[in-house]
């Protein structure tokens, strides 16, 4: 006899499909403006430019993985050649965000120890000729990691708003290691923001409070004084109070009752004896009244907050100019880091699933990277071991050489002065 599945309330299937539906909905609406995973055919939608070629600071990119990774066949492009300036854009669609959501994301990856140098991208508005597309190009967004020394480990978020560049106030760090790492920047319509790391959310805000675009909306009143009447004493002396009786005759210290007068001491010669003082256990210090709450307290007073009156909103703060190039432009003292995954969409959900999916072998990267440096660790110690062998064998063949020259060497002065600048 069959069985028949139990049959779910209606409520629920009401609930699933109304899912169902709000799942298809957002997967018709949202939109994907570019993608790039690099693979075959990337040469013909990115255009390397010649900035910088003539000087011979120009640098290139190589199609590859990198020394380690979960899939080797799983390219990016990576900055090739030390000390360069390094350029490179690619065509898209044009969109604008206004009234939708803008996520920008890419995964980079840096090998070298970069010492000093970029790992950016950047979203330019208008025309440009890629095959000049360089740093002096002006650009509408850039993001990404900006590396110098200890000190700097920057994670870049300037914005473009009438023709000037707006840094993000905000102290935000990039990753320093040597794997790979997705970032991702999300502008809202609602004006805010937030930079995702790995899928994980390094910080958010509002544009209004996180760039100096516009002058603040609120601003404190400096001209405002404190009331009068305001108590912000959250603590009071009791009034109720009472000090002790005797209180003020309790003396401070007192003589040491366990010191005697010395059985030579002579009150003639040396004066009348008296015992050294000693800190008089029953004295409290100068009577003070017990503090109690005060019924009146009303909290630490602060400056309050007025309207600015030099604000005037802009509605469209959150909206670029609209986007029709993506571009990478570096410069690096030290190549080696791989630029891949680079997706531009209003869907942060799609955005987050790329970075799931890719990540799901992230382990494997890491067990690469381990392995990679257990043999690099392994050829500088051979090296090492070779560079000291050599140095010891040189040496020895220097000792034999001149043990031998002073065997048989001549009495002749100058055969001393032979030895001697061999010894130096």
């Amino acid at each position: 006899m069959e069985m028949r599945k139990p049959k779910l309330p209606i409520r629920l299937q009401l609930l699933l499909l109304t899912l169902n539906f709000l799942f298809l909905f957002h997967s018709v609406f949202s939109e994907i403006f570019f993608e790039e995973r690099f693979e075959d055919g990337w040469k013909s939608r990115w255009i390397l430019s010649d900035w910088k070629r003539s000087e011979g600071k120009a640098g290139t990119f190589k199609h590859t993985a990198g020394k380690w990774s979960a899939d080797p066949d799983d390219k990016g492009i990576q900055t090739y050649n030390d000390a360069k300036h390094y350029a490179i854009s690619a065509k898209i669609p044009e969109f604008s965000n206004k009234n939708r959501t803008l996520v920008v994301q890419y995964s980079i990856k840096f090998e070298q120890d970069i010492e000093c140098g970029g790992g950016y991208i950047k979203l330019l508005s208008g025309y440009v000729n890629q095959k000049k597309f360089g740093g002096d190009t002006p650009y509408s967004l850039m993001f990404g990691p900006d590396l110098c020394g200890s000190q700097t480990k920057r994670l870049h978020v300037i914005l473009s708003y009438q023709g000037q560049n707006y840094p993000i106030k905000k102290d935000l760090q990039c990753e320093t290691d040597k794997l790979t790492h997705f970032y991702t920047f999300i502008l809202r319509p609602d004006k805010t923001y937030t930079v995702l790391v790995d899928n994980r959310e390094r910080d958010s805000g509002s544009i209004y409070t996180d760039w100096d675009i516009l002058p603040p909306p609120k601003i404190k009143d400096v001209k405002a004084k404190k009331p009068a009447e305001w108590d912000d004493r959250e603590y009071i002396d009791d009034p109720d109070d009472v000090k002790p009786e005797g209180y003020d005759s309790i003396p401070a210290e007192i003589p040491d009752p366990k010191t005697k007068e010395p059985d030579d001491w002579d009150d003639e010669e040396n004066g009348i004896w008296r015992a050294p003082k000693i800190p008089n256990p029953a004295y409290k210090g100068p009577w003070k009244r017990k503090k109690i709450k005060n019924p009146n307290y009303k909290g630490k007073w602060k400056i309050p907050w007025i309207d600015n009156p030099e604000f005037e909103d802009d509605p469209d703060i959150y909206v670029l100019k609209p986007i029709k190039y993506v571009g990478i432009e570096v410069w690096q003292v030290k190549a080696g880091s791989v630029f891949d995954n680079i997706l531009i969409c209003d869907d942060p959900q799609y955005a987050k699933q790329v970075v799931d999916d890719i990540f799901a072998s992230r382990e494997v990267e890491k067990d690469a990277f381990e392995e990679a440096e257990k043999e690099r660790r392994a050829r500088e110690e051979e090296d090492s071991r070779r560079a000291r062998e050599e140095g010891e064998r040189r040496k020895r063949e220097r000792d034999r050489r001149y043990g031998d020259r002073r065997r048989h060497r001549r009495h002749d002065p100058h055969d001393y002065l032979d030895d001697y600048h061999d010894e130096l």
